[in-house]
This record gives structure tokens, C-alpha cells and sequence, in this order.
């Protein structure tokens, strides 16, 4: 909600009392049966708007005091008229700040005032009716006015909290995605540097080239976890990454430093995925081949991408078997897979299938503008 310039509050009050004495002149001459201001009557018309000063902290007194000074200038006899803005801004203030019982009140005080004094202690005969319509019509002006204004502030300031409320909830949820990112590369590349290091050290002495090879796949994995690393974090300090997010483009690459031996299977109409779809199809895949090099270190695994008209299948199949992997904890892979999965509205299936396990994805494309 847009707060208003700070020069206004002191000088509306000036601005006031330099009005309601300067129209106050002209209005004397259109009421020739009224008295003109004297000392009195000009001291009553500055008093009125000086006391605006106080409507931010004391809006109850000011306007008690700004209706007073009217009532006195006007029992003096004085022009009506310009007398009336100073009680009119004090009480749309006391309004607007919510004291609608103390506003009705006093107008309605204010208004039996008018009527009295029209009616029988006026040197003039009453105006009549109309003018009492006119008179009570011109508060509630002013009070529905104060309505409306109080009415939209408070619509507006919940607006600002939704909107507040909103923008804690997207970060929030962005930062679940970053850890939940961090965690599967590192889960993923640690995964694989472990079980090569462990290749490496039962191979180095008696098959040094195949030890070679291990090797270079730790420093491949260490190169890839620190990039990868580098370009989430990117998106937490400059809000985009560095390099290009990891989707399913890259899974042949994946494969290729994953050391086993994986058949990939493509059907249906190949196409580009939404971002938050291709990351997930990515971080599912690795999830699993994570798991496969932790749980049955060289089995065979068939990785099958089924692009359908509204989702994509993905299902990842080892033949289980081979020497177990050293457990490295319980982990949070397949748990992790099927909140992605249910992030975007699809769901993850993963049990045993056969000999090895199956992890099976279906995640929903959106339909893309026509």
C-alpha cells in the first residue's frame, strides 16, 4: 500500500486554515444577514485547522475540538461555509482509523446541533426541511466516504500480506528444491565415487589398467559434482544457473560416467519438456541409477523413455544380481523420486521385477498453448 509523502500531514493544516479564512471573506457576502469574522471569528476559523495537526495520535480529541470551534462560530453568527472543512477532514480521519461508533455519535451530536440552532436560535427563520435533508445527506457523505477509503486500506493491506504470504511460500518451496537438488548430485556422484574407489583399490594391484580406468571416473564424477554443485548454489546467490540445468538431453552422459552397462529405449514423439518435467525425468534416472550402483554394482539395466501425447513414461530395470554394494545409509532415493513424481502431478512406482527392481515414472506433460 502506497504510503503518502510525509510533507502532506504538516502542511494540510496551513492549507486548511489559509482556505477556510480566505473563502470565509467571500462567503460574507452572499450572507449579508450573518455577522463578519472579527478577531474572534478569524482566531476560530486558524484554531479549526490547527488543531489537524493532532489527528494522526489524538484523532478522537482533534475532532471533538475542530467541531467545537465550528459550533462556536457558528452560534457567533458568522458565514457558513468554509467553517465546515476542518470537522468534515477530522471526522473522515476518525473513520478511516476505524472509530465508527465515536464518528456516528458526534455527527449525529453535530447534527442535532444544526438543527436546534436553525430552528430556533438562529436570527434568521429556519431554512426548512431541505436544508436539514441537505445538511444530514452532507454527513453521510462524508462518513460513507470514510467507509469506502478505511474499507479499500484494509483490502489492500491484505492483499500486501497474501502477496507477502505468497512470496515466503515460493521460497520456501524453492529452497526444498535446491536441497533436494543438492541431494541428488551429491547422492549420485558420491554414490559413483565410492564404488570406483572401491573398484580401484581391489584392482590396482593386479589389474592396474582396469584401476586406471575407476580412477578416471572419480575425477570425471569430482569434476561433474563440483560443476553441478556450482550451478545449483548459482541459483540461490544470482537467481539463474551458470550452465544449463540438468535434463533428460544430458542422460547419455550420465550414462556414459555411470560405469554399467545401461540400454536406452526412446519412443513415442521425442519432443522438448517443460523445464521443471525435464529435470525431474533427469533426477529420477540418476536417482535410480544411483541406486543400481550402490545396491547391484554391474548389473544390466534398461532405461526405457516413452514420450506420450499428455505424459511421459519413464521406467528404469536392472537385472539385480552381482556382489552387493557396501551400504553407504538408508538414503532418502526412492522416497525423494516419488515427491518429485508427485510435485508435478504424477506418480512413481519402484519394487522388485524379476531378478533386479524396476523404478517406473509417469509424469504429465502439460498441453502446450495452441
Amino acid at each position: 500500500m502506497r504510503a503518502k509523502p510525509r510533507w502532506i500531514d504538516p502542511l494540510l493544516p496551513l492549507f486548511v486554515a489559509v482556505l477556510q479564512v480566505t473563502m470565509t471573506w467571500g462567503a460574507q457576502w452572499n450572507q449579508p444577514d450573518r455577522a463578519e469574522a472579527d478577531v474572534i471569528g478569524v482566531a476560530l476559523l486558524v484554531a479549526g485547522p490547527l488543531t489537524l495537526v493532532a489527528r494522526r495520535r489524538h484523532p478522537v480529541f482533534t475532532l471533538l475540538a475542530t467541531l467545537a470551534v465550528t459550533c462556536v462560530f457558528i452560534a457567533r453568527g458568522h458565514a457558513y461555509g468554509p467553517i465546515f472543512f476542518s470537522p468534515v477532514i477530522a471526522l473522515h480521519n476518525v473513520v478511516v482509523l476505524g472509530l465508527r461508533r465515536i464518528a456516528w455519535a458526534v455527527s449525529a451530536v453535530a447534527y442535532v446541533f444544526f438543527v436546534v440552532y436553525t430552528t430556533w436560535l438562529a436570527p434568521v427563520p429556519s431554512p426548512g426541511l431541505w436544508h436539514m435533508f441537505a445538511v444530514a445527506t452532507a454527513i453521510g457523505v462524508v462518513l460513507a466516504l470514510g467507509e469506502f477509503v478505511r474499507a479499500r486500506r484494509e483490502r489492500l493491506a491484505e492483499h500486501e500480506l497474501v502477496v507477502q504470504e505468497e512470496t515466503r511460500r515460493q521460497a520456501s518451496e524453492e529452497r526444498l528444491t535446491m536441497a533436494q537438488e543438492l541431494h541428488d548430485v551429491l547422492a549420485h556422484n558420491i554414490s559413483l565415487i565410492h564404488v570406483q574407489a572401491s573398484t580401484a583399490l581391489h584392482l590396482i594391484d593386479d589389474q592396474p589398467e582396469q584401476a586406471r580406468t575407476a580412477l578416471t571416473t572419480i575425477k570425471q564424477a569430482s569434476k561433474d559434482v563440483l560443476t553441478e554443485m556450482r550451478s545449483v548454489l548459482s541459483v540461490l546467490r544470482d537467481g539463474a544457473p551458470r550452465s544449463p540445468t540438468a535434463g533428460l538431453e544430458r542422460l547419455e552422459e550420465l550414462v556414459e560416467r555411470g560405469g554399467l552397462p545401461v540400454t536406452r529405449k526412446v519412443t513415442g514423439q521425442v519432443r522438448a519438456l517443460p523445464p521443471e518435467v525435464d529435470r525431474a525425468g533427469y533426477r529420477i534416472v540418476q536417482e535410480a541409477l544411483t541406486n543400481v550402483t550402490r545396491h547391484a554394482p554391474g548389473a544390466a539395466v534398461t532405461v526405457l523413455l516413452e514420450y506420450g501425447p499428455r505424459e511421459l513414461l519413464i521406467q528404469i530395470t536392472d537385472t539385480g544380481g552381482g556382489a552387493p554394494g557396501e551400504s553407504l545409509g538408508g538414503g532418502n532415493g526412492v522416497p525423494g523420486m516419488r515427491e518429485r513424481a508427485a510435485a508435478l502431478g504424477g506418480a512413481l512406482t519402484a519394487g522388485h521385477h524379476g531378478q533386479g527392481f524396476r523404478v517406473e515414472a509417469r509424469l504429465p506433460i502439460p498441453e502446450g498453448p495452441e
